[in-house]
């Protein structure tokens, strides 16, 4: 607290006292209040004296303190400053030395430098110099060889790299050869496995159906009664059926003959319901046959039922199940149709199932390819095409639709499943004993392998030989050489691949010999 507020508090107390004793003064009766008044103040103005002198003296104290502090702080400043001022003039003298090192270096450098510049320059000279001297000595040296050969630089030139070109061919027709047949082979491998694993896991029974049944009879006797009068039952009989009954010599038989078995079917039950019932007239045939005719109906509908229930096909149009079941009385080269639409079905999912495709879509594509082999009515389509149409119609999945319409190459393919479809289709068909094979289709199929190869020139002779499986091609020495060979039988050989249609694989030999004849008389 300040000094001069103290003496001014302890004046005003002083007067207050004094004005209070002078009011005392004039009561008598308090008089010795006032004296004691005085004393009291007497000690207040000491004390505060006391008090005073007091505080200043401990002011003083911490004002010496505070500037001894401040003091030793200021000191201590001035010395970090001093010693960061010793480090920032160390370093720049250290700076100073290194920069003067460098300059020194590179004075040193660059008369190094001009040296070197100078012993290149030198270098240059003597390297243009030779240069000059070589390009004059081989100007000469392709004078004399032109000289020598008869022949000008630039000829020379291309007679070289028409050589060299040749030979290039010639080793890389060898490497593609040996590529091609590296990769067939690791491929016809891996293929073979897979189709070997899809047949041996699906076994089929094979029987060739052939286009007569014969309708066995307790005796003789009832000939007559299928006859009838003039002929009138057979003729009724063979009207409403649509199939040709063969009636001969042989003993308690009769042959039907047709080339549609659901035909013969009906007329083979027919027949036999008639025969059980004995009454045989015109009336009652069509009667008959009708009544046989829907039954039939009903059981194709149930065996298509069946089929997609066995191969575990779900969602199949009522229509489409129908025509399956209709396959039944269908053969394709003596195959019966739904045994070998059964068997693709399940070469497909297999052989899908090895491929890691999705084998539920290849089997039921593989159970619709031949669809268009029964058609409700007579259309100038193919198969093939008309599957596809009716598949479409029935709201077909498109990669069934486009796998059934290519499986004979007519369309092109466009989804994975379809090439799957074509080889089970191939497999199927091509098991010993599945089908007939056509002499006509074998002898063309001969003739074509051999006048493809007899297009080539300098080929002389060719014959196709193992049933096909071999094409021996005799070319002429003179015209084809041990080099030409090799390119020739390649060239046949992938002509042959995407030209022909063809069973496994087909064998090319190109056989090239000079024989040189004289005779001593």
């Amino acid at each position: 607290m300040d000094s001069t507020l103290i003496y001014t508090i302890i004046s005003v107390a002083a007067l207050g006292l004094g004005i209070l004793a002078g009011k005392l003064i004039f009561n008598k009766n308090t008089r010795r209040q006032i004296e004691d008044a005085n004393q009291q103040s007497q000690k207040i103005l000491a004390d505060a004296q006391f008090s005073t002198e007091t505080l200043k003296k401990e002011k003083i104290l911490e004002a010496k303190e505070r500037f001894v502090q401040l003091k030793s702080e200021h000191d201590k400043e001035v010395l970090d400053r001093n010693r960061k001022l010793s480090d920032s003039e160390l370093r720049i003298k250290q700076k100073e030395q290194g920069i003067n090192q460098r300059m020194e270096m590179l004075d040193k450098q660059g008369k190094e430098n001009e040296a070197i510049k100078e012993t290149l320059n030198r270098q240059i000279e003597v390297v243009n110099h030779k240069r000059t001297e070589l390009e004059k000595h081989q100007e000469e040296h392709i004078r004399r060889l032109e000289k020598i050969a008869a022949l000008t630089a630039e000829e020379a030139k291309t007679q070289l790299i028409e050589s060299l070109k040749n030979e290039a061919q010639t080793q890389a027709l060898a490497l593609q050869q040996e590529i091609i047949d590296d990769a067939r082979q690791k491929a016809n491998k891996e293929a073979r496995k897979i189709i070997i694993q899809s047949i041996q896991r699906t076994a089929a029974e094979q029987a060739i159906e052939n286009s007569i049944t014969v309708f066995n009879l307790e005796s003789d006797e009832i000939k007559g009664q299928i006859i009838g009068r003039e002929g009138r039952n057979i003729r009724a009989l063979e009207a409403a059926t649509g199939v040709d009954l063969i009636v001969d010599d042989t003993p308690e038989a009769i042959v039907l003959s047709s080339f549609d078995p659901l035909r013969r079917e009906i007329a083979r039950l027919s027949l036999q319901r008639l025969v059980a019932d004995g009454r045989i007239h015109p009336a009652r045939i069509e009667e008959v046959v009708d009544k046989t005719r829907r039954q039939i109906e009903e059981q194709v509908v149930e065996i298509g039922e069946r089929t997609v229930i066995e191969l575990g096909i779900h969602g199949l149009h009522k229509e489409l199940v129908r025509i399956v079941g209709k396959m039944r009385f269908r053969s394709s080269y003596g195959q019966n149709l739904l045994m070998h639409s059964r068997e693709v079905a399940n070469l497909c999912s297999i052989m899908a199932s090895e491929l890691g495709m999705n084998p539920k879509l290849a089997k039921r594509a593989g159970l619709l390819h031949d669809i268009g082999k029964v058609p409700d009515e007579e259309t100038e389509l193919s198969h093939a095409l008309l599957g596809m149409k009716i598949a479409e119609k029935y709201g077909e999945n498109p990669a069934v639709v486009n796998a059934i319409g290519a499986h004979h190459d007519e369309v092109e393919m466009q989804y994975v499943i379809a090439p799957i479809i074509q080889a089970c289709d191939a497999i199927s068909g091509a098991r010993p004993g599945a089908r007939r094979e056509i002499m006509q289709q074998y002898i063309q199929r001969i003739k074509d392998l051999e006048n493809l190869a007899l297009t080539y020139p300098g080929v002389e002779k060719a014959y196709a030989i193992q049933a096909g499986r071999e094409l021996r091609v005799i070319v002429e020495s003179d015209r084809v050489s041990d080099a030409e060979s090799d390119k020739l039988s390649f060239e046949i050989a992938q002509k042959i691949q995407t030209e022909m249609t063809y069973p496994g694989q087909i064998k090319v030999t190109v056989i090239r010999e000079k024989r040189a004849v004289n005779v001593a008389r």
